[in-house]
């Protein structure tokens, strides 16, 4: 009896899992566009044409290499709009009494696939460097997961930047090599684009007809959709950018969205690129004095530490993470995430190239829409499921450790040792948004206050109780109780005025 090898639209990789357990013999490849996938949040358009685009490509690659398929399109009429219900059509055609899949990377899929009404085998994903018992028997009886000592044991297992049993260089970090503001005159390289082929068209066309009324712009739509050209936008970067990447990774110019990042992580999350490959590439560009040390390590650190880091995160801590909220935070995202006009022009900034390119690099992320919403209270999941649909590389896996953890602290501490929270005094060295902004940064009471100072003290201030005695926040909190008691006051009130405003849907 033939069996169905299901292959979601994140596991464009040769050597998946699933394809080594099946028979080319007699079994049969499952692909499928089906609504429930491109639907269950309502994803920016170039983020669903991107997938769709990426699994016909593959779809033909399977195919070429001798494999037997059955792809649906979103359009078939005989689309059964469900992963399981595709299943279930293509087993009543075959006569499959079986289907193999490599884990999803998503709790909801796990459970919709474990309990499919098919026998249903789920295999082990190991595109990643770190297996998931790998980062388990890591976090055993560990009081506290931080990111930097797996990060130091996978040096070590992969040898990536290593002298022997010592970090090439002599430091495992140089993070201090990586925080320069950016600097007029810059030549930025801008990443590797690629025009629309006829079959990319016929996507963007499909998308267009049913979800152009999504959030953010499906034109232009340049990314790469085949693995060649995955390549390419990796060999690019290492070749123009990576070498001041690290000296800029932080950095945030008004008008240039990518500045010397790589652009490769839709293409590692949809299983274009694998980890490994990735990370020695840019070791062998260190290695052959081509790339500083600081630019490499920084950015392998990027994917071997932090995207290894987060993805054994949001397993070990199961389904229930994306629902915390320990801050208890409840305000609703406010709308200029969804493209209303602000008068904050670094918000205005992140979110417009957001809207543009379904990208934004990880400080925009972070210390820009990230950190506004957790100074002003915003209801953490409502967080979440927008940057789960707004990013073309937001998959769950991925997302949510980010977001939840690290950007909202809404898990109390499982990633981050305290909130990533600034004023707007950080945003101002580290980028040019404040000098075309309707606020003043160096206003720290009054209507003309970066609301970014404002909120900053006011999330201090009630969240008191929980954070004064975090060792590394202690001297900030000593920096609020020497100021002055009418200064602290009208700080509070200037930003309980602020906030009334903005929940009353004023442009602020």
């Amino acid at each position: 009896m033939s069996r169905l090898i299901l292959v979601l639209g994140d596991q464009l990789s040769l050597n998946l899992s699933s394809l080594r357990e099946a028979d080319k013999a007699r079994d049969v490849v499952v692909m499928a566009e089906v609504a429930q996938e491109a639907e269950y949040v309502r994803h920016h358009p170039k983020k669903i044409a991107l997938v769709f685009a990426a699994m016909r490509k593959f779809a033909r690659a399977l195919e070429e290499d001798g494999w037997t398929l059955r792809y649906t399109p979103l359009d078939d009429p005989e689309n059964a709009g469900s992963i399981v219900g595709e299943l279930l059509r293509r087993a009543e055609e075959t006569g499959a009494g079986e289907v193999i899949v490599t884990e999803p990377g998503e709790w909801r899929l796990i459970n919709a696939l474990t309990h499919a009404p098919i026998p249903t085998r789920l295999v082990p994903d190991d595109r990643f460097i770190a297996s998931r018992k790998r980062f388990e028997d890591w976090a055993e009886g560990r009081k506290a997961l931080r990111m930097e000592y797996f990060y130091r044991e996978m040096r070590r297992e992969t040898g990536l930047l290593m002298e022997g049993d010592d970090p090439a260089g002599g430091k495992w970090n140089f993070d201090h090599d990586n925080r320069k503001p950016p600097k007029e005159g810059l030549d930025i390289p801008g990443p590797l684009t690629f025009a629309p082929d006829a079959e990319v068209e016929a996507v963007l066309e499909l998308v267009a007809a049913r979800y152009g009324d999504n959030f953010g712009d499906l034109h232009p739509f340049d990314f790469a959709t085949r693995r060649a050209e995955a390549l390419q936008v990796l060999a690019h970067f290492i070749a123009h950018a990576l070498p001041r990447f690290g000296d800029y990774q932080d950095a945030m110019l008004e008008g240039q969205p990518y500045l010397f990042h790589a652009l490769i992580s839709p293409y590692l999350n949809l299983g274009l690129l694998d980890p490994l490959e990735v990370c020695r590439a840019a070791e062998e560009a260190w290695q052959a004095g081509e790339v500083p040390i600081n630019a490499a390590e920084g950015f392998i650190r990027q994917i071997l530490g932090w995207r290894e880091y987060v993805r054994g995160i949001y397993f070990l801590e199961g389904p229930d993470y994306v629902a915390r909220n320990v801050l208890r935070h409840d305000r609703d995202l406010p709308g200029f995430y969804w493209g209303a006009d602000t008068q904050m022009n670094c918000l205005r900034q992140a979110l417009g190239q957001t809207q543009k390119h379904a990208y934004a690099h990880h400080i925009q992320r972070l210390m820009v829409t990230g950190n506004f919403a957790l100074l002003a209270g915003v209801d953490p999941h409502q967080v979440h499921e927008w940057y789960l649909e707004v990013y073309a590389d937001a998959y769950e896996w991925v997302e949510a450790p980010n977001t939840v953890g690290m950007s909202q602290f809404a898990d109390g501490g499982v990633i981050a040792s305290k909130p990533y929270v600034s004023s707007g005094a950080y945003i101002n060295r580290m980028s040019d948004y404040c000098k075309g902004c309707s606020y003043s940064v160096s206003t720290k009471a009054g209507p003309k206050a970066c609301p970014f100072n404002l909120l900053y003290w006011h999330f201090l201030d009630r969240h008191r109780e929980r954070f004064q005695g975090n060792m590394r926040m202690k001297n900030i909190y000593a920096t609020w109780d020497r100021m002055d008691a009418d200064r602290r006051e009208a700080v509070l009130r200037d930003a309980d005025k602020w906030l009334q405003r903005l929940d009353a849907g004023e442009t602020v």
